[in-house]
């Protein structure tokens, strides 16, 4: 009988470590400079000290193509994983990124979009730009033709327009990226961060794979169609806060009783219900973030079950609801994030 208790204790064990080694933290960059938008930047000496850490602590800094195939296949990978991504393609990250990386010998991906590297605006990375990027190893993906609204209706468009317009869309960029680069892995960085289940539904159709812009460690419990990302910005880029990021857990999540993140008729305050995996979270820490209201406590519907619940309406544009609690069994947080995003109350979207 012992014996028997030991095993399954062991197994329990052995699915934890697993778990907790399936973790891939993503790290979502745009500028690394000194003289861009402090709000979408990091300066070069911060980016520097960031990837210095990461190869002096023991991280594995893995291709975004690997650790999607990881987690396709569930397979173990080694513990503290991580993927670093830019986005928008600006000139900065071969000038000033891309050398930092080199030095250690770090893979990176790169999301761009088609419309301004063709157009030749300021800031941006030309073609040329780019295919010497590949050339030293990174990999380039597929930010929309022209960094578009992808979840925007058109005046007057159908559902099946809409659906064949952003299908044509994406499929034109990825074909251009290919005919550039030579590289099609059919990723997709939603431009904004911003996604839908009509717009995860036309990726799935299609074959992408699609990243957001909420927090979280991606794993086994993350959709393919919308793995979270950690924005490294501004305040969101100083070392101090970013080794707890670093060392993220994908949050065992089972299931949730709201996963498509635009609100519609009204719904500003949306009450959020999560299904987790407990073997290694004590619920008691649980805590919870409403982006622009402030921390509360999870509120605990069973043993495995919480909610969470804005206290104000949401305002119209993006915002998250973030939940973290830390391991039983080793240092680092599961974390979870779950993205919103509304229109006005007439329907229409903010200008941004």
């Amino acid at each position: 009988m012992l014996k028997k208790v030991m095993l399954v204790a062991g197994a329990i064990l052995t699915g934890v470590i697993s778990s907790l080694a399936n973790a891939v933290v993503i790290l979502q960059y745009h500028h690394v400079s000194d003289s861009t938008p402090k709000s979408t930047s990091v300066t070069p000496a911060q980016f520097a000290e960031q990837m210095q850490y990461l190869a002096d602590n023991d991280f594995t800094v893995m291709s975004l193509t690997q650790a999607v195939e990881q987690i396709k296949l569930q397979q173990t990978g080694s513990p503290k994983q991580i993927v670093i991504t830019f986005d928008d393609g600006y000139d900065s990250i071969i000038e000033n990124a891309a050398p930092i990386l080199a030095k250690h010998q770090f893979p990176f991906t790169v999301f761009i979009s088609v419309k301004p590297i063709d157009a030749g605006y300021k800031g941006m990375m030309s073609w040329q730009q780019i295919k010497k990027l590949t050339e030293q190893g990174a990999t380039i993906a597929n930010h929309s033709w022209g960094h578009e609204h992808l979840i925007r209706y058109l005046a007057n468009e159908t559902t099946v327009q809409w659906r064949q317009r952003v299908g044509q869309n994406l499929l034109k960029t990825e074909a251009e990226i290919k005919q550039q680069t030579g590289q099609s892995v059919k990723m997709l960085a939603y431009p904004y961060g911003e996604y839908n289940a009509e717009l995860t539904s036309l990726l799935d159709e299609l074959g992408f794979v699609g990243l957001g812009q909420q927090s979280g460690a991606a794993g086994q419990y993350s959709s393919l169609t919308a793995l979270p990302r950690f924005p490294v910005a501004f305040d969101y880029a100083e070392l101090a806060q970013l080794k707890l990021k670093f060392t993220s857990l994908n949050m065992p999540v089972i299931k949730q009783n709201i996963t498509d993140p635009q609100l519609k008729n009204g719904q500003w305050r949306p009450l959020l219900e999560v299904t987790v995996d407990t073997t290694d979270i004590d619920k008691h820490q649980m805590m919870c973030f409403v982006q622009g209201q402030g921390s509360q406590p999870a509120i605990w519907i069973n043993d495995n079950t919480f909610s969470v619940q804005a206290k104000r309406d949401l305002p119209a544009g993006r915002k998250r609801y973030n939940c973290t609690v830390p391991s039983k069994t080793q240092t680092g947080y599961y974390w979870f994030s779950q993205a919103w995003v509304r229109p006005k109350n007439d329907g229409t979207w903010r200008e941004e």
